[in-house]
């Protein structure tokens, strides 16, 4: 397996991962309230633009069975506000040392094979050497499910970085049941 990071994809591969996409996203449709599962368009113009790098890895077979996308112009992610992280990190934005990291795919077929592993110490090793912020979303379900802050975090273990809370936004329902009837 190698990984490489690619600025752009091919349409083959940008389909091969849109497959793979869907079937880890599509359960979030019903497990959160925000929008996680992109369009096919808005997926390949995400594979397609320059500004957010792919990490690639490949079998040895020469096919992509993993990938996780990462940004240093965080205006390339339409949900994120690039403004709130330069505003808080200041000195970060100014070096050009702020990242997104967007989302991390692996092939079922590789998910046990410490595929994700290797393409986070990848990335973990860019953001130590630049001595950067690495931003991420985490939905309330995969990380109750997955844990993931709490994994990130544990790499303060080893390395000296903290993961802290960026923000929180909290999606209310309100139930009406009609007329409240006098007891």
């Amino acid at each position: 397996m190698k990984i490489t990071i690619e600025r752009s994809m091919a349409p083959a591969d940008i389909d091969t991962f849109y497959g793979i996409y869907v079937t880890a996203f599509d359960p979030l449709r019903t497990r959160a309230a925000a929008r996680h599962l992109l369009s096919a368009q808005e997926f390949a113009a995400e594979m397609t633009d320059e500004r957010i790098e792919k990490y690639v890895a490949w079998s040895a077979e020469g096919q992509p069975i993993a990938l996780t996308t990462l940004t240093g112009d965080l205006a390339a992610v339409p949900w994120v506000s690039p403004d709130y992280y330069a505003a808080r990190y200041p000195e970060h934005f100014a070096r050009g040392a702020l990242f997104y990291l967007g989302y991390t795919l692996v092939h079922p077929d590789h998910e046990r094979h410490g595929v994700f592993a290797r393409i986070a110490a990848r990335i973990v090793r860019r953001c130590t050497e630049a001595r950067a912020v690495c931003a991420f979303d985490v939905c309330g379900h995969n990380d109750d499910v997955h844990q993931i802050g709490r994994s990130i975090a544990a790499l303060s273990r080893s390395l000296d970085m903290k993961v802290e809370t960026a923000d929180v936004q909290t999606y209310y329902a309100a139930v009406f049941n009609g007329p409240k009837v006098a007891a």
